[in-house]
């Protein structure tokens, strides 16, 4: 895809940019994998808000997408390649040989027509699914499982990838996007190829509007605000936040404080931390 730009016929549209979603084939989602969203607007199930800044927004429907990948050596047929609100990446809507119907991420290079596969037996071929273990040393992947059988929840936002780049007994060594090198169990399935849509990310959204469009409300930055609203409040004239770090409304720590628990369990598979560091276990 590409980037559009407009004639600046109002001060809004001189900044503003699209994708121009030539790989786009079909409109409207296959009706029998849409279920109905429901808004929340950042609210958990007590009412309580646990997300701020959220409401609103265009009305939307949820596009069932197949994470897991498990009908194995039955053949799928691409049939289009689809916007999808909920997500960053296109997806691509696929028929199995026996009639089935499935929704995935669709990756770089993914055609209309193209035939793909599940399985150990699979060739490596963009769009395959298949455990890491019968993937070569150096191959792009993404969609990737944590637990084997619980589906893909590493590398599923537009453009990304990561990298196999070593196989040793039970696991597998992977160098996620963030940097990251980590152990993931070699009988984890990922699909082959680097998720499509890489422009997404250069997309300039130009006024305010299309930010409400997407159900985000305005934020207002503490130092704003008076004292009895925010800690970074008050102060004559454009004021520092006057305390040894940012914090939250509610004076927690924010903006930089590590939330990770250091004795994860997780810990033991982490080869090497994005930031390049040792990990620490103790």
């Amino acid at each position: 895809m590409g980037i559009k730009t407009f004639n600046p016929y109002t001060p809004s549209r001189r900044q503003m940019s699209v994708l121009d979603k030539v790989e786009i084939t079909k409109n409207k989602p296959e009706k029998s994998l849409t279920v109905s969203l429901k808004k929340n607007a950042g609210r958990n199930a007590q009412g309580k808000i646990t997300v701020r800044h959220r409401g609103g927004g265009s009305k939307r429907k949820y596009r069932v997408i197949d994470f897991k990948r498990n009908k194995d050596g039955i053949p799928a047929t691409v049939q289009s390649i689809e916007y999808d609100p909920n997500r960053t990446a296109n997806i691509a809507l696929i028929a199995y040989a026996d009639g089935q119907k499935a929704y995935i991420l669709a990756p770089n290079g993914l055609k209309v027509g193209q035939k793909i596969m599940n399985g150990s037996t699979a060739e490596i071929e963009v769009g395959n699914c298949l455990p890491l273990e019968n993937i070569p040393v150096g191959t792009q992947i993404h969609n990737i499982e944590l637990y084997p059988g619980k589906g893909g929840q590493l590398v599923r936002a537009a453009g990304n990838s990561a990298q196999l780049m070593a196989k040793e007994g039970k696991y597998a060594t992977l160098r996620l996007p963030s940097g990251e090198m980590r152990m993931v169990p070699i009988l984890c399935r990922a699909t082959i190829g680097v998720i499509g849509n890489g422009e997404h990310a250069l997309v300039n959204l130009g006024k305010a509007g299309r930010k409400r469009h997407m159900g985000i409300r305005p934020t207002v930055r503490g130092s704003v605000m008076n004292p009895n609203d925010h800690p970074h409040g008050g102060g004559e004239g454009k004021a520092g936040i006057g305390r040894p770090g940012p914090c939250t409304p509610w004076g927690k720590p924010a903006l930089g404080l590590k939330t990770r628990k250091k004795n994860n369990k997780s810990n033991k598979l982490i080869v090497r931390r994005r930031d390049g560091k040792a990990l620490n276990t103790k």
